[in-house]
């Protein structure tokens, strides 16, 4: 509709950290100063837009049109007719054209009538914002207390300025990947982008939590005293690797075997093994991960241990 966004560096000795915009029209007279982080297309005269802490819509003259709505976050809005669509802070919402709330996404997960998993947002700058799992209904305070603080850590929940601006943007999330019975396994993922580089950097952990005892299970825990786990889980990940033959993009010559603790996740009936990133393969194939079933490995496995029991009992 005319109007053009001009962006300039926000920092011109490195101007990968992103840009500024200003409004202008099409003939280049300029509306307003560089005071938006974004502005999307204008539709019959509206457009939405983002500062550094909330997101609205503007006119053609760049001033914020009062009678829509303003949101805390940055993102975008999108106006039908009497709805609007908010895709705010990478989580979606809708509101009337007053800004009252009719639906937005779930935040808290019920497990079961004892224990819930809540939604925690963390986002002390424009530049990094993480969702993580805050546990609840674990009996003893004291250890709910310290597998909240430990799961939040992972989550790369820490102090960071506010009013810097970053030499990287992070975004972190979380799912549910398996709850049954006593344990529920939380997957928190993670990616990290330095402006300017060639692609950012995903990070994936998974957390047992074992709800009954408020404790988190390692991969050690799952195995009888004595057993050679690394040896045994080594010797069948290697077969499987070997079995994909030329297809395999898997670097052979890097596989040297799992660590003690490696990473790795329970689902239903099997045990997964994951690398990361440039451990034993390229950028591209992501996690690397193998699937073990657990009666391939029954002989080995603790069946009286407490992470044992805290899914099969």
């Amino acid at each position: 509709e005319d109007m053009v966004a001009v962006g300039r560096a926000i920092n011109t000795n490195n101007p990968p950290k992103g840009s500024i915009y200003a409004l202008a029209n099409i003939k280049g007279k300029f509306i307003t100063d560089f005071i938006y982080y974004e502005i999307d297309n204008y539709n019959e005269g509206i457009a939405s837009a983002y500062d550094n802490s909330y997101t609205f819509f503007i006119d053609k003259s760049g001033e914020i049109i009062s009678d829509l709505p303003k949101v805390k976050g940055i993102g975008s809005l999108t106006l039908k007719d009497s709805l609007v669509k908010a895709y705010i802070d990478n989580r979606i919402s809708y509101l009337n054209r007053n800004g009252k709330v009719l639906w937005e996404q779930n935040s808290d997960v019920e497990l079961n009538d004892l224990y819930k998993i809540q939604e925690i947002k963390y986002n002390p700058n424009r530049n990094y914002l993480v969702y993580y799992p805050k546990v609840l209904g674990i009996k003893d305070a004291k250890r709910q207390r310290h597998i909240n603080e430990k799961i939040a850590s992972l989550s790369q929940v820490k102090k960071i300025d506010p009013k810097k601006q970053l030499d990287y943007n992070y975004f972190g999330d979380f799912s549910i990947e398996f709850f049954k019975k006593q344990l529920v396994v939380l997957e928190l993922s993670g990616y990290n982008y330095p402006f300017g580089a060639a692609h950012g950097m995903p990070t994936l952990i998974y957390v047992h939590v074992g709800l009954k005892d408020g404790k988190i299970y390692s991969l050690e825990e799952l195995f009888k005293k004595n057993s050679h786990y690394v040896r045994v889980l080594s010797d069948i990940i290697k077969k499987q690797i070997e079995a994909q033959g030329s297809d395999s993009y898997i670097w052979i010559d890097e596989y040297k075997g799992i660590r003690r603790d490696q990473p790795f996740f329970i689902s239903q009936d099997v045990l997964n093994i994951y690398f990361y990133p440039y451990e034993i393969a390229p950028y591209a194939a992501g996690f690397p991960t193998f699937h073990i079933p657990f009666k391939e490995i029954e002989n080995i496995i603790d069946t009286n241990g407490v992470f044992w029991r805290s899914f099969n009992e």
